[in-house]
């Protein structure tokens, strides 16, 4: 059979197989892999506590989860993680909701006693005869049972307090493309962390900031893993500017000021640009920070997670967010403290009032004396101590039968968050020349208060050694 038109010849086929020449593919396949690298979508949690579970039981609820591995800061509490059946319960309302599939790992916190690590064994933890070296040229100290692999999303749910000792036992484990989301109360940590964790900021990881506002308990003393969700609320998230990004990220956070106007003044002088086309550069800008790949992951999935509500903010929408529950927490959780009683307690009492606006009137002026929100307008109102003290009662009255976290510290003879609350307002206070003298009046009388209940419960009984030093947890040893 002959096609028309088409030659004889066409349909001749010459197959000569030995004249063919492999296949070569485009590239190697492990090679296109390996072109760009295999992001980890997991995400570590430290201190396991009530915030901690939360965090991890409502991450590990959406669809198509990441990973999520719990570390815990002693062993015993690991070990009766690997003995139960390894999973976590949320109780809403009655409902009890179970969520399994969780990893555990162990880190000991490193603590500290006078600016300097203390070895597991009550030894120093480096043997330089200078009183001043820096432990850092000793190097990471890997313990028996803790994991080297590398944690690229970190959510630090740990006391204030036990912040650093508990970085500290994790910091051979953080790249500089880590993120780090801390989710404490009051001010100051984020600072602390850099002077003694990461005071390089070349290997330093980028920082986020949260703000919880849910209501979490106990649910039972003989259920460990057991939450009880018992008040609804939000969580503030925002992303901090890193030191590489900026010169002068660390001496203007978070955004460089600006020019204010000033009324009798402006008026014969014109005001200058906020952003001229040709800056000065001497006079810092506002710059603009980029989001590593860790930070947007570890924000869209927070984001995600419906039972969080969840919400992104601006830098310096955060650090006011900040500033307004610590004026609120510097009043309600020293004063529940030194009362003993509930939230509830402060309202009503004119007494009491006239001691928080003492607290509120000077956490005001520092606040609003702050260098950081000179470039923010309206914050003679928003941080007016009349509108810090309706702030306060609102809270109080709308919290007034919960016991605060800080009474519940001073009653068990934990170390409190007091020093990154009032003591932070004492010490910006200094800076700016602010006397703060009622605040730290009532920081001192929650140390002492502490510290006479956690003689009580030891029954005055003599340590020797390191004991009493905080290991970490927020508990004396």
């Amino acid at each position: 059979m002959r096609w028309a038109g088409w030659p004889s010849s066409s349909l001749q086929l010459d197959v000569q197989h030995d004249d063919l020449e492999p296949f070569q593919p485009l590239r190697d396949v492990a090679d296109f892999y390996r072109s760009e690298e295999v992001f980890d979508r997991r995400i570590h949690i430290i201190g396991i506590g009530n915030v901690g579970r939360f965090i991890a039981h409502s991450i590990r609820g959406v669809p198509s989860p990441p990973p999520v591995t719990l570390i815990f800061h002693r062993a015993l509490y690991n070990q009766q993680w690997l003995v139960s059946d390894q999973k976590l319960r949320v109780i809403t309302n009655g409902v009890e909701e179970t969520i399994h599939g969780f990893n555990a790992e162990v880190a000991f916190p490193r603590p500290r006693h006078h600016g300097r690590e203390i070895a597991v064994d009550g030894s120093d933890s480096f043997n330089s005869s200078d009183p001043f070296a820096s432990e850092q040229s000793t190097g990471p100290t890997v313990l028996e049972g803790e994991s080297t692999k590398p944690i690229h999303s970190l959510i630090v749910c740990s006391k204030s307090s036990t912040v650093v000792s508990a970085l500290l036992s994790i910091r051979h484990r953080l790249l500089p493309s880590s993120v780090i989301l801390f989710l404490q109360n009051g001010m100051g940590t984020v600072d602390e962390v850099n002077e003694i964790v990461f005071p390089d900021a070349a290997t330093r990881p980028h920082y986020m900031i949260g703000i919880n506002s849910h209501g979490l308990n106990n649910a039972h003393v003989n259920k460990p893993f057991t939450t009880n969700h018992a008040g609804f609320g939000t969580i503030a998230l925002g992303i901090l500017p890193h030191a590489r990004d900026s010169p002068d990220a660390t001496k203007h956070y978070p955004l460089a000021p600006v020019t204010r106007f000033n009324p009798g003044v402006d008026e014969i002088n014109p005001v200058e640009s906020k952003r001229p086309a040709d800056p000065d550069p001497d006079n810092p800008q506002p710059y603009s920070s980029s989001w590593p790949k860790t930070a947007r992951h570890l924000l869209r999935t927070l984001l995600r997670t419906p039972v969080l509500c969840a919400t992104a903010f601006s830098p310096q929408d955060v650090l006011q967010l900040q500033l307004e529950k610590l004026a609120v927490n510097s009043v309600i959780n020293p004063l529940t403290v030194l009362l003993d009683a509930r939230n509830g307690a402060i309202l009503y009492n004119y007494a009491l009032t006239r001691v928080m606006r003492l607290l509120l009137a000077e956490a005001s002026l520092v606040i609003r004396s702050l260098p950081e929100l000179s470039h923010v307008p309206n914050v003679e109102q928003r941080f007016g101590a009349g509108r810090l003290e309706t702030l306060v009662v609102g809270v109080a009255n709308a919290t007034r039968e919960n016991v605060s976290s800080m009474l519940a510290d001073a009653r068990a003879g934990r170390r409190t968050e007091i020093d990154y609350m009032n003591g932070w307002i004492v010490k910006r206070g200094e800076l700016l020349g602010v006397s703060c003298v009622t605040n730290f009046m009532i920081q001192e009388l929650v140390k002492g208060k502490t510290r006479m209940i956690s003689h009580e419960l030891g029954d005055n009984v003599p340590f020797v050694g390191v004991h009493g030093v905080d290991d970490g947890t927020g508990e004396n040893h």
